[in-house]
């Protein structure tokens, strides 16, 4: 793999240096490991809200994509809303952004995603596809989890990465809270390219790309609040890209068909009950279901603009609402 001058740690640890350096502004608590690593605590025993689910959103984005809070009406309710929108796309997304890091060590587990996946290689399929790593002496990786992690959790993390620990800044961010809400749904242009990926568009024909998605209300149950952050994006969510494609636009207008959650069977119901009904066993859910509700493609060498789906705000409210 080639390397690039670009250092999605490096950019991130600019954004991190916003949090350590103003805790009380974003509602966040900072502690120091045995190892020295920092530790941001963002929802745990925090009450981090908005403003720091937006930071954390772009730390997740290598520091190279640029959020925004709006709201928009689904239906006849108002929800606060993420925008998001990068230049580098590949990189920032799949690159940094993609929670691809399955931590499990000693009965602790957690999700990672962020610029210490650049580091780490996880998963080494998403490096090779985009031809990126990262080479940075400093992590930054952010935490989907419930629980602090344990000092080895920690020393996992950073030998992993090959960083020192003092190197090394961990932000937790649970889905029953403000900031793991709204990272989840700025994740919209992420899961909109790893969607087309999957389909067959290489990432880095993708030169521009932009999204938006609900930040849905915050439930106390982990297993409604999961379902509420992924309805976000099946049914709520729309992700536009710029492409410079080499093959037809007919091959591309299929892609896009292909590429939104109404071409999932299980497409229909808020997520929480598709996930009940399956045995809570994200196996037998759908793959295709993970995917924006409205995707648009734009093929800069045709001028040819390609769309499906739509947003479904019967199903946002019904889910807000459970």
């Amino acid at each position: 793999m080639s390397r690039t001058r670009i250092s999605v740690n490096l950019e991130a640890l600019k954004l991190v240096n916003e949090l350590l350096n103003n805790p009380s502004k974003f509602g966040v608590i900072i502690k120091e490991a045995k190892s020295g690593s920092s530790i941001i605590d963002a929802g745990i025993k925090a009450h981090g809200g908005f403003l720091a689910g937006k930071v954390v959103t772009e730390i997740c984005m290598g520091g190279l994509g640029e959020a925004r809070l709006l709201h928009r009406r689904y239906g006849d309710t108002d929800l606060p809303t993420i925008s998001v929108f990068t230049d580098i796309p590949a990189i920032a997304t799949l690159g940094s952004q993609f929670a691809g890091w399955n931590i499990s060590v000693d009965g602790y587990s957690a999700i990672g995603s962020g610029p210490a996946r650049a580091l780490s290689l996880k998963p080494k399929s998403i490096y090779k596809m985009i031809d990126y790593r990262d080479d940075a002496d400093n992590a930054v990786l952010v935490l989907e989890t419930s629980s602090e992690p344990p000092e080895k959790v920690i020393e996992h993390i950073s030998k992993l990465c090959n960083v020192k620990p003092e190197n090394l800044f961990v932000i937790l961010t649970p889905t029953s809270s403000v900031v793991g809400s709204t990272q989840v749904s700025g994740r919209i242009a992420e899961t909109g390219i790893h969607k087309l990926a999957k389909l067959g568009l290489e990432p880095r024909l993708i030169k521009y790309a932009h999204g938006y998605a609900p930040i849905m209300p915050v439930h106390p149950d982990r297993a409604q609040a999961m379902g509420r952050v992924n309805d976000a994006i099946i049914y709520g969510g729309a992700a536009c890209f710029l492409v410079e494609f080499d093959g037809t636009d007919e091959t591309l207008r299929g892609i896009v068909k292909k590429s939104v959650s109404s071409a999932s069977e299980q497409y229909g119901r808020p997520f929480a009950e598709i996930f009940t009904e399956v045995g809570f066993d994200f196996y037998k859910v759908d793959p295709n279901l993970f995917a924006p509700a409205v995707l648009t493609v734009s093929n800069i060498g045709t001028g040819k603009t390609f769309s499906a789906g739509r947003i479904n705000a019967e199903v946002i409210v019904k889910s807000a609402t459970l």
